[in-house]
């Protein structure tokens, strides 16, 4: 099955507490149907300090880190290139090759 949700896709959150929301996809778990969309989601995650020696050379330092939490992919829906509205995504074949389609508008995707 081809991915309907793919990185760099404008997508809308339609569920849960970032519901709503727009932002482009950072990546695609497609195993467990995940999303991380960019600017949703943000859970916070403590993390130890490094050594000083490791800090100097570019290690990560302690504290608090932000980053985007998994939404599950039922709950994301693609942006129409042409309205800026959420769409399904269709499949049609051309020439033995698959491109989406935005069926609110019926416009090609890729």
């Amino acid at each position: 099955m081809a991915a309907k949700v793919r990185r760099d896709d404008m997508v809308k959150v339609m569920a849960g507490k970032a519901r709503g929301r727009t932002g482009r996809v950072l990546r695609v778990n497609p195993k467990k149907q995940q999303v991380f969309v960019e600017g949703c989601n943000m859970q916070k995650r403590h993390q130890r300090p490094r050594t000083i020696a490791d800090t100097q050379r570019g290690g990560e330092v302690g504290g608090v880190i932000e980053a985007e939490g998994p939404i599950h992919i039922s709950n994301v829906m693609l942006l129409d290139p042409t309205s800026n509205e959420a769409t399904r995504v269709g499949m049609s074949r051309e020439n033995g090759q698959r491109t989406r389609i935005a069926r609110r508008s019926g416009e090609a995707i890729d």
